[in-house]
């Protein structure tokens, strides 16, 4: 008799499913049984990932082309999936974007429009399904973040701040759900190969031409593994320093990561109310 795998019988809805770490913790949830919701814009895209997951791993893939930007995008997702007769036990926020430049070197819209995908639609998702991922004390959610989360970025003003409330609201959402069976983690990558660094112009800039953007999929194994052990925070890139002003790291961050690798060795436990933040 084949051994049941974790995910079978529950749903994952992965936002900005197209491409990148969206397509790859897509993957990591069809590995473990999970029957798979992409949504991205792109329908041609979003059929192709979820033709190839579906035949690799045996599991049910749907898709829902829809700007999760557009003011009630998640609504909108979340009235596709319920005509289709589809719950969700999993809500993978990983839609967002960014703009390197100053404030003003883009238009409003550019501006707004990333505060409405990055934290507007992420809080309307999970908000969607919290209460039934807390009736069935199953599930949870994953939101990606950014390392930019842990300061703030010149020329990449709101980017940043958008980044930092997914830290932020994530930390909250894990402590919220704590006991429950449901997991909250917030993946914090570094610089990683995607279409982000392309549409955000980052890769041009100094810092992106001085940092080394590792794969995508190493990236979405470490979100998914933390999740799976409710790990609230996962910082992925190696042991980075993350500076408040050009070298000086935070007393705060440089303590928490000291703690979360000492955890990880043994050495000490994390203290009971502070979610846990691993990096690696």
């Amino acid at each position: 008799m084949a051994r049941r795998k974790p995910g079978e019988g529950q749903t994952a809805l992965v936002t900005g499913a197209s491409a990148g770490i969206g397509v790859d913790l897509a993957e990591c949830f069809a590995k473990d049984g999970y029957d798979l919701i992409l949504t991205a814009r792109s329908e041609g895209a979003l059929q192709e990932v979820a033709n190839r997951l579906s035949a690799a791993h045996g599991v049910k893939a749907h898709t829902v082309a829809q700007d999760l930007g557009a003011f009630g995008g998640g609504s909108a997702v979340a009235a596709a999936i319920a005509a289709k007769g589809l719950n969700v036990d999993v809500v993978v926020n990983n839609a967002g974007y960014g703009h390197a430049g100053a404030l003003t070197s883009s238009d409003l819209q550019t501006q707004l429009g990333m505060i409405d995908l990055n934290v507007r639609a992420l809080v309307e998702l999970t908000y969607i399904y919290w209460d039934r991922m807390l009736a069935n004390k199953r599930g949870g959610v994953i939101n990606v973040a950014s390392t930019a989360a842990f300061q703030p970025g010149p020329l990449m003003a709101n980017y940043y701040a958008s980044k930092a409330y997914v830290l932020s609201f994530s930390e909250a959402m894990w402590e919220e759900a704590r006991g429950t069976g449901v997991h909250v983690s917030c993946l914090c990558p570094g610089p990683t190969v995607s279409k982000f660094r392309e549409r955000a112009g980052t890769g041009k800039t100094n810092l992106g031409q001085r940092s080394k953007a590792v794969p995508s999929a190493p990236v979405a194994r470490a979100g998914y593994n933390a999740w799976k052990q409710n790990r609230a925070v996962i910082v992925t890139g190696g042991r980075q320093r993350l500076p408040s002003r050009p070298g000086e790291i935070p007393p705060a961050q440089n303590a928490a990561e000291d703690r979360a690798q000492r955890s990880i060795a043994g050495d000490v436990s994390m203290e009971r109310r502070r979610p846990r933040r691993l990096f690696c």
